[in-house]
């Protein structure tokens, strides 16, 4: 009886074990659409390519909050010499470079197949801290300038000609300064590494508290800017005052401007530019736990979450995202009308050389407090 028992309870030990190795943990900052993306559209796909497992996926809320939710999770359970309960993470960039830091994810993306595919400096440097090797872009959101045909035939190509159209045209340009939405935040720093200069130290360091002190005449040519445009009540009130044409054009976050036209909430007509030096925008990470049991099975989900295929169909034509991997390798996986829509105005070699990370942290900081201080009073 006692034998039994013992058998009974190792043969449930092995199955247990073997229903743990098949199942592929993974835990998504974001809002329920990044839930959604994985249960219902990658899980599916990457479960028909392995049989016997499965993807479990569970999200931690949006924004850095959800990040910090997985990081704090992943550090308890490697202080406690446990392995990590998840085999794939989805976070910021924030929380990327400091789980690079502590140790906490695993140097991968050098072996991974898609690997290749992305030589944007997201992949390598996330808000000043070197992550190469350890991250895998899952996608990047962007911020442009919209702006209305009708009105303006021959937009803006840099900050510079934006700034003379503005003051030509006076309160035809819209932002939200840096309150209510990361649209007018993302068009603040562009300003900022535009005209104050040392645009690469201010995206990866090293910080010096002295550099903002380098910023008044960049600050007060943005003050006097202000005095000529309309400050929105948002990201969505940017979009709303360019639907209704009582701006003519306005930065916006790109995958919201597509949205909102397919919804009819904007006119077909509308347009973007990706000005000069460049806008800012954020990638979304994959990473893979340093304590997962299974690094193998994890990479294998991630190679297939960045393939051309999954790119193109999950990322660009489900969320009018821009891919992780280069914009470039999914040409010829988008029928004409969805490639044309998201790279018409801003094709992947303008991408490439204008979409911006957001300065490190504490230069980030410095921006918006000298704007409170020094542009907004």
């Amino acid at each position: 009886m006692h034998k039994s028992l013992l058998a009974a309870g190792f043969a449930a030990l092995l199955m247990t074990s073997t229903a743990s190795a098949q199942t592929l943990n993974v835990a998504t900052a974001g809002d329920q659409n990044m839930v959604d993306y994985i249960k219902d559209y990658l899980g599916p796909m990457f479960e028909k390519s392995h049989p016997g497992v499965k993807v479990v996926a569970v999200g931690t809320g949006p924004g850095d909050g959800g990040s910090q939710k997985i990081f704090e999770k992943l550090d308890a359970q490697t202080k406690a010499g446990a392995n990590a309960d998840f085999d794939v993470v989805v976070i910021h960039q924030k929380a990327a470079g400091t789980m690079v830091q502590d140790g906490l994810i695993k140097k991968y993306r050098d072996a991974l197949p898609t690997g290749k595919l992305v030589t944007r400096d997201t992949a390598t440097n996330a808000l000043g801290t070197d992550v190469s090797g350890y991250v895998m872009p899952m996608f990047h959101s962007q911020t442009a300038i919209a702006y209305n045909p009708d009105l303006i035939k021959t937009p803006p190509n840099s900050y510079v000609e934006l700034r003379d159209w503005v003051k030509k045209n006076p309160k035809q340009f819209g932002y939200n300064g840096i309150k209510g939405g990361m649209s007018g935040v993302a068009f603040v720093t562009g300003w900022v590494t535009a005209f104050a200069g040392e645009a690469a130290k201010l995206e990866k360091g090293p910080y010096d508290a002295a550099t903002k002190a380098t910023w008044d005449k960049a600050m007060a040519d943005l003050k006097e800017f202000n005095q000529n445009v309309v400050i929105t009540p948002g990201n969505a009130g940017t979009l709303d005052m360019l639907n209704r044409g009582e701006i003519a054009m306005g930065p916006v976050w790109v995958d919201m401007f597509y949205t909102w036209k397919a919804e009819g909430k904007l006119p077909p007509n509308m347009r973007l530019k990706l000005v000069s030096p460049g806008m800012p925008g954020q990638p979304m990470y994959y990473a893979i736990p340093s304590k997962t049991a299974q690094e193998k099975l994890a990479a294998e989900f991630i190679a297939l979450a960045t393939s051309p295929d999954v790119q193109a169909e999950g990322i660009v034509k489900r969320f009018n995202w821009y891919p992780g991997i280069d914009a470039k390798n999914l040409e010829g996986k988008l029928d004409q009308a969805v490639w044309n829509q998201l790279f018409a105005d801003i094709p992947p070699d303008a991408l490439a050389a204008n979409g911006k990370p957001f300065p490190i942290g504490p230069y980030f900081n410095d921006i918006l407090e000298t704007y409170e201080r020094k542009v907004a009073n």
